[in-house]
């Protein structure tokens, strides 16, 4: 915790205004209200200077905080406060009341700062999140097609494990020109598609509507757009990993990483010093278990899942790579935590243990070096 201090901001943060408490040790307290455009933030900055305070300590609200804190940084100490560990005591709620508490936690050197990456890893993170949001978004295309597929009785998907692979998508186009099952099938020359031509005449009975063909050629273009901007975004991401070359190829020696995984994880992590112990860091990705305790009873729960939602959904799914890959010592740790707590917590404990193991590799500047499975080599 922060040490106590004389004269101090507390601003609540909305996206059109701040409301900001200024409050000293002798009880003198100034309230005023801000815009959020940029001659408003300097009027706060000026405002906050000229009283003299040592410390401004706002909520991290959404994306609403960031511009203050680039007005503000190298002026004076900023405090991001994380909202769940401030949140108020029930009871008349207002913006006025909401700032002045925020500053007599800060008066008072109770509010645990959150971390603030740097302007260069900020950006790092704020690509890969971009380019976690375009693949959600092609997944979802991706999902609509396969609704007017179903919708129209056409079950293609239960035949081929990939309708937008290369023979999916000849399938599918050739269903889009409206062509019928013998005619498609004419055009296809994968050996292993023609294996299945019974399973595929009996999937595609029928032909696609107009309004359906309208629909699926539309979901195809924003999948191709989307594709195009996913792959502009994975240049930019691999011309500023180049800083932390080294990083991620100690990242890379890890069973199951990827570049995108790879990258993704050091982005969300940024400066791995931040954290005293590998415990701090998967306490901090929110992969630790919740603790309650009462006189001598101790009863741990589930997961907390506080922090970043991306780096624990990047490291399950790089649990789940390994959970099916071969022999390794990692697939062996897997398979005995399932045995007593089954699949899900077993993937859970897996990417926690990731987590750690990449902590020590970084902090050791070190690769990964699997012994179980170089000894079958």
């Amino acid at each position: 915790m922060e040490t106590q201090k004389n004269i101090v901001c507390g601003a609540d943060v909305h996206k059109k205004f701040i409301k900001a408490t200024i409050l000293s040790r002798d009880g003198t307290k100034l309230v005023e209200r801000f815009g959020m455009n940029l001659d408003e933030l300097l009027r706060f900055k000026n405002w906050i200077l000229d009283n003299k305070c040592e410390a401004v300590a706002f909520e991290s609200t959404g994306v609403y905080w960031v511009p203050i804190y680039t007005v503000l940084e190298g002026n004076i100490e900023v405090i991001l406060a994380n909202a769940y560990k401030i949140k108020h005591t029930p009871g008349k709620k207002t913006d006025g009341r909401d700032s002045a508490w925020v500053a007599e936690l800060c008066l008072n050197g109770m509010i645990e700062p959150s971390r603030i990456f740097p302007k260069d890893d900020r950006e790092l993170r704020n690509i890969t999140r971009s380019r976690e949001n375009l693949v959600n978004n092609r997944t979802q295309m991706k999902n609509r097609i396969h609704k007017e597929l179903e919708s129209a009785c056409i079950k293609i998907s239960s035949v081929l494990s990939d309708i937008f692979g290369k023979s999916g998508m000849q399938i599918l186009n050739a269903l889009l020109e409206g062509k019928n099952i013998d005619e498609i099938m004419k055009e296809i020359s994968s050996k292993r598609i023609l294996k299945k031509e019974q399973e595929l005449r009996n999937a595609i009975q029928t032909s696609l509507d107009p309004a359906r063909c309208i629909l699926i050629r539309t979901y195809l273009e924003i999948i191709d757009k989307i594709e195009e901007n996913i792959n502009i975004l994975d240049r930019e991401i691999k011309i500023r990993m180049l800083r932390l070359k080294e990083d991620l190829e100690i990242a890379l020696s890890i069973n199951g990483m990827g570049f995108t995984s790879a990258s993704t994880i050091l982005a969300e992590i940024g400066n791995y010093r931040d954290f005293q112990t590998a415990e701090q860091l998967a306490s901090w990705c929110g992969l630790t278990p919740k603790v309650s305790q009462s006189a001598d009873v101790l009863v741990t729960g589930s997961i907390t899942k506080q922090g970043s939602k991306h780096i624990r959904r990047m490291l399950v799914q790089v649990a789940h790579i390994i959970a099916r890959s071969g022999n390794s010592k990692l697939k062996k740790f897997f398979m005995r935590i399932q045995v007593k707590k089954g699949t899900k917590k077993a993937i859970v404990a897996l990417a926690r243990k990731l987590v750690c193991i990449l902590y020590h590799l970084l902090e050791n500047r070190e690769k990964y070096l699997d012994v179980d499975a170089s000894k079958t080599r």
